[in-house]
C-alpha cells in the first residue's frame, strides 16, 4: 500500500506562520486568565466510553471516535454488541473530562476551583471551512461557586481576553435554560417535549420565526401552543426591557429570582463600561448541550455572522460521578475560529525580535565556523532571533523562503573573503 502524504480527512498540518499566531494567542489567553485566578490543568485525550455516552453531550455523542479494546479484552469471535468491542473514546469536548477530573481530585482542590484547559478534542463531524475533526478548545470553568458571581467572572475574563487579542464589536448573548423551559410550559408544550422544541428554536437565526413555527407544526405540536409560543418572541422584540417584561409574563411558570439573578449578571458586566463588546439578553439562545441547567451564553460576532464560543451552568454533572451535585459553570472560546479570523485579517504577532539569517557557504569550517557560531550566539543573547544555516545553491530562492518566515536581514559568510 502506497503511503499518503496528506493528513487524514478532517485533520490538518499547521505551518510555522499559523503556529506562531497560535502560540501567541495561547500565551495571551493563559496570562489573562491567570490574572482572574484560573489555573491550568490537563486531562487525558482518551476517556472511558461510558463517561462520553452518558446522554449529556447532545449530538456530539454521535460523533465520538471510539477505540477498540486491546489485547485479551478484544475478542472479535464472541463480540455481540459495541460494548464488547470498544471501551474508550477520544474526548469530544473538555467539560466531561474536567468533571471526571474534579470528581477524582476534589479533596485536593480549593473551593471554588477555577480551571483553565487548552487542548485538542475530536469529533467525527463533516469537515468544512473552519471546522475540523481535530481542533483545539480553550475552556475556563468555576466549580463550587453557586452564585452568579461565577457567570460574571467567566464573562469578564473571556471578554478581556478577546479584547487583548484585538477583537471589537462582538456581543455576549445570554439566556437561562429555566426561562426557556418556562416559556415552553407557558405556551402549553408538554414537559417531555421541551428538548425537541428547543432543537427547533435553536434554528431561529437560520430559518426565522416563520420557519420555526412551520417546523414545530410539522413535528406534530399543537397549533395553539405554537401560536402562543411565537407570539411571545414577537412581543419581546418590541420591548425595551425584554427580560423584565418576560419575567412578569411568566408568573406562575418561573421563579422571579431567576430573572433577577440574570439581570444582575447583565448589569454587573455593563458596570465595567467595557467598549469592546455589549451584553444582550437573547431569549432564542439555546446551546446544544443537554447538561446545561441554568445560565447560558455565547460569543457572537454579528459583522461576521458567526459565533466564536459559548458556555453555561451545569450544576448536575459532577453528581453523576459522585452522587453529590456541585455547582459548576464554564465558558469556552472558539479557538480555531479566532485563529481563522486573525489569519484572514493579516494579523501579525506584535513585539517580535529582529530576525536575522546567517547563511554559511559549504566550505566554511574549523575556526571560521566557530567564529560564526559565537557571533550568532552573542546576537541571540542581545535579544535578536538568529538562524544559522548552510547556504543553498539557489541562494535567491532560499532567501525568498526565509523572508516568508519574517527574516529581514541576511548575513553571508564565505570560505574566502569576497573581493
Amino acid at each position: 500500500m502506497a503511503l499518503s502524504k496528506k493528513p487524514v480527512t478532517g485533520m490538518k498540518d499547521i505551518l510555522p506562520a499559523e503556529m506562531q499566531i497560535r502560540d501567541y494567542c495561547i500565551g495571551v489567553i493563559k496570562e489573562t486568565y491567570g490574572k482572574f485566578g484560573f489555573t491550568s490543568i490537563e486531562t487525558p485525550c482518551v476517556e472511558n466510553l461510558a463517561n462520553l455516552t452518558n446522554k449529556q453531550g447532545g449530538e456530539n455523542e454521535k460523533l465520538i471516535f471510539k477505540i477498540l479494546k486491546r489485547g485479551e479484552k478484544l475478542n472479535l469471535e464472541t463480540a455481540r454488541e459495541e460494548a464488547d468491542l470498544a471501551d474508550g473514546g477520544l474526548r469530544y469536548d473538555l467539560t466531561v473530562p474536567l468533571v471526571r477530573f474534579y470528581a477524582n481530585h476534589a479533596n485536593e482542590l480549593p473551593v471554588p476551583f477555577k480551571a483553565l484547559q487548552i487542548g485538542n478534542v475530536w469529533r467525527a463531524d463533516r469537515p468544512q471551512k473552519g471546522r475540523y475533526r481535530q481542533f483545539m478548545q480553550c475552556d475556563i470553568d468555576i466549580l463550587g461557586e453557586p452564585s452568579n458571581l461565577a457567570e460574571i467572572e467567566l464573562i469578564l475574563a473571556t471578554t478581556t481576553t478577546l479584547g487583548r487579542l484585538g477583537f471589537r464589536g462582538f456581543q455576549i448573548r445570554i439566556n437561562e435554560r429555566r426561562i426557556l423551559k418556562a416559556m415552553a410550559a407557558y405556551s402549553g408544550f408538554p414537559e417531555d417535549s421541551h428538548d425537541a422544541v428547543f432543537v427547533i428554536l435553536d434554528k431561529m437565526d437560520k430559518i426565522g420565526p416563520e420557519g420555526v413555527a412551520a417546523e414545530l407544526l410539522e413535528n406534530g405540536f399543537a397549533g395553539d401552543s405554537v401560536e402562543k409560543y411565537m407570539a411571545l418572541f414577537s412581543e419581546l422584540l418590541q420591548k425595551t426591557d425584554a427580560l423584565s417584561w418576560l419575567v412578569d409574563k411568566l408568573q406562575g411558570f418561573l421563579d422571579p429570582q431567576i430573572g433577577r439573578d440574570l439581570q444582575e449578571i447583565v448589569e454587573s458586566v455593563r458596570a465595567t463600561k467595557a467598549s469592546e463588546f455589549e451584553i444582550v439578553f437573547d431569549p432564542t439562545l439555546v446551546r446544544g448541550m443537554s447538561y446545561y441547567t441554568g445560565t447560558i451564553f455565547e460569543i457572537a460576532m454579528p459583522q461576521l455572522g458567526i459565533s466564536c464560543g459559548g458556555g453555561g451552568r451545569y450544576d448536575k454533572m459532577v453528581g453523576k460521578f459522585t452522587g453529590n451535585d456541585v455547582p459548576a459553570c464554564g465558558f469556552s472560546i472558539g479557538f480555531e475560529r479566532i485563529i481563522l479570523i486573525l489569519l484572514e485579517s493579516g494579523f501579525t504577532v506584535p513585539g517580535q525580535p529582529e530576525k536575522t539569517a546567517y547563511l554559511i557557504e559549504k566550505g566554511v569550517s574549523g575556526q571560521a565556523l566557530c567564529e560564526v557560531i559565537a557571533e550568532a550566539q552573542k546576537a541571540r543573547l542581545e535579544g535578536r532571533q538568529v538562524l544559522v544555516a548552510r547556504m543553498n545553491k539557489n541562494k535567491k530562492f532560499q532567501k525568498e523562503q526565509l523572508a516568508k518566515e519574517g527574516y529581514e536581514e541576511f548575513v553571508e559568510f564565505y570560505k574566502e573573503p569576497l573581493r
